[in-house]
Parts: C-alpha cells; sequence; structure tokens
C-alpha cells in the first residue's frame, strides 16, 4: 500500500515540476509483490528503501503544497523532489533479482 500511495504522491509531485504523466511499467507496478516473494536480504532493503522513500516524500509534498497555496510556483523545488524520488526508485529497482534466481516459494 505504501509503495502505491508513494507514486500518487510522485503524480502529485510531478504535476507540481510541470512534467508529463508518468507511464509506470510493471517492475514498478509489480515491485511490492516480486520483493515479498523474493525474500531474503533483498526484501529486507527494499521494506527500508521504501520507508526511506516515504520519510522524504511526505513532507516534500506538503512543503510544495503549502508553497503552491500561497501562489508562489513549487516547479524548482517540485522537480528537484521528483528526480530525487526517480533516481531513489531506481536504485529500489535494481533489487529486483535477475533472471534465473529464484524465487522464495
Amino acid at each position: 500500500m505504501t509503495w502505491a500511495a508513494l507514486h500518487d504522491a510522485a503524480a502529485v509531485v510531478c504535476a507540481l515540476a510541470g512534467l508529463p504523466p508518468e507511464m509506470r511499467k510493471p517492475e514498478i507496478r509489480n515491485f511490492p509483490a516480486i520483493m515479498r516473494d523474493t525474500g531474503g536480504w533483498r526484501y529486507d532493503l527494499a521494506k527500508q528503501g521504501v520507508d526511506d522513500l516515504a520519510s522524504f516524500m511526505e513532507p516534500g509534498l506538503t512543503a510544495l503544497l503549502a508553497v503552491s497555496a500561497r501562489g508562489i510556483s513549487p516547479m524548482p523545488a517540485a522537480e528537484a523532489l521528483w528526480h530525487e524520488f526517480v533516481s531513489t526508485r531506481a536504485a529500489l529497482l535494481a533489487l529486483i533479482p535477475p533472471l534465473g534466481i529464484k524465487r522464495r516459494a
């Protein structure tokens, strides 16, 4: 649930940055299930990484909305937050095991 909520928040950040909406690839949509099925150290790192992602997205989005409510353009800050989200998510997606590594049954 956190993963989906993070992507909903990221979509708002993306819009505030003036960027086109992102198409979510299957590995992004299926990441929680893949990590759950994989288990082990990859699952543990993924869980911590999602928590870390949430720890900066929540206050970041709150700040962007507050700035926007004051009539100030949040675009530069939103773009920075968007890029931070994308790079952190890419690091998490790198935890998906390569083909041939068996997942936990």
